[in-house]
């Protein structure tokens, strides 16, 4: 099974090299518990590849036999700037491999899909006003979920495509976006990306949904990660719990690991080695 790197070195080396290739993966974590700061090193070691070997060498180390590098990597956005984003990475990494790692990261913001239709003035998310023509085809223009469907099919073959995130469509649901239409367009992009060979990361935050919401999400996708804070005595720790995923689940059940400790570091989120736990 061809496997594309999630650039989380220790996790990638005990799954075989990384998430199978045709992969949706859901990211689900508790505010803080590390699944912003995943997307994050995923994105700028994937990038960081061919960008800077010596440096990926120096953060990430050598990659598994049989595993595809993305042909390229795309971070899509529905609220954020690309300038807001790679200024958080630096709060999170070293600085020279954000730099280095996010310089070929093709950064899509979906903003005016997004708030198109919401009180929000226009001049606060649109890089330019609006003339008076473009005002009178404002309701014209292709709404989110649309939009976001016309950009995957266009760039996600081969590739890996991280969605930051579910978090803000799932914010504006009403009779426009129900979340009944955010699962059908998950479900389909579930049996397109089997087709197109590459991994789709999806972001969101599991505290603003319910348990039957985060369920019908779960099951539209190949595979979830969740993020959680465990408490023990008077400290907490980030964990990370592998649910169902196709081709990697088998794999950590046969050495009695679902659970990992994690940490964030100048390299990015990495799974502990200090711990495992079932």
């Amino acid at each position: 099974m061809e496997r594309m790197p999630l650039g989380i070195s220790r996790l990638d080396r005990m799954i075989g090299g990384g998430a199978p290739t045709g992969s949706v993966v859901l990211l689900a974590g508790e505010s803080g518990a590390g699944a912003r700061e995943f997307c994050y090193t995923s994105a700028a070691m994937n990038g960081l590849v061919d960008a800077d070997p010596e440096l990926f060498d120096l953060y990430y180390g050598d990659l598994e036999p049989g595993a595809t590098v993305p042909e390229a990597v795309h971070y899509v956005s529905f609220t954020d700037e690309q300038r807001a984003i790679v200024s958080e990475m630096e709060f999170v990494m070293d600085d020279e491999l954000v730099r280095a790692g996010t310089d070929d990261v093709s950064f899509v913001e979906l903003a005016e899909e997004y708030f198109q239709l919401t009180p929000v003035p226009t001049d606060w998310y649109a890089e330019e006003m609006a003339d008076i023509t473009e005002l009178g085809s404002h309701n014209e223009r292709t709404d989110v979920l649309e939009a976001l469907g016309e950009y995957l099919t266009e760039h996600a073959t081969g590739n890996l495509v991280v969605i930051d995130s579910l978090t803000d469509l799932v914010a504006v649901a009403d009779d426009r976006l129900g979340l009944s239409d955010l699962t059908v367009l998950l479900k389909g992009l579930k049996r397109a990306s089997h087709r197109w060979g590459g991994v789709i990361l999806l972001l969101i935050n599991s505290d603003l949904l319910e348990p039957t919401e985060l369920g019908r999400i779960k099951e539209a996708t190949d595979g979830t990660l969740l993020f959680e804070w465990e408490s023990g005595g008077s400290e907490r720790s980030r964990t990370l719990v592998v649910e169902q995923f196709r081709g990697v689940l088998s794999r950590l059940e046969d050495e009695d690991i679902v659970r990992f400790e994690t940490e964030i570091h100048d390299g990015g989120f990495d799974i502990s080695n200090v711990r495992k736990i079932r």
